[in-house]
């Protein structure tokens, strides 16, 4: 599949990119939709100098989200390899008993 070139709009500037498949591309278009949609949450709700303040605060909260998403899925991760664990050693037990 060909490279499709693709233009978004954050905080009125137009930014252009490069993506490998239509799927990318709605990927990339919702981003950026939700990065405006925070934007003018924050504009709504706090005092602001410019368009570059509420971008920062916007990171920041999408920083914050993906930090505890990843603390998240590490602990599932432990949760699920101590699961494991269990299984092998039932399995064990259950092959030993019968």
């Amino acid at each position: 599949m060909r490279d499709q070139l693709i233009s978004v709009i954050i905080a009125e500037r137009p930014y252009r990119l490069t993506v490998k498949s239509q799927g990318e591309e709605e990927v990339f278009r919702k981003a950026a939709s939700l990065v405006a949609d925070k934007m003018q949450e924050y504009a709504k709700n706090y005092a602001f100098r410019d368009k570059q303040d509420l971008l920062a605060m916007v990171n920041l909260q999408f920083a914050v989200e993906y930090l505890r998403l990843d603390n998240t899925a590490k602990e599932q991760q432990v949760l699920l390899d101590r699961l494991k664990s269990l299984d092998a050693i039932l399995d064990r037990g259950l092959n030993e008993a019968r």
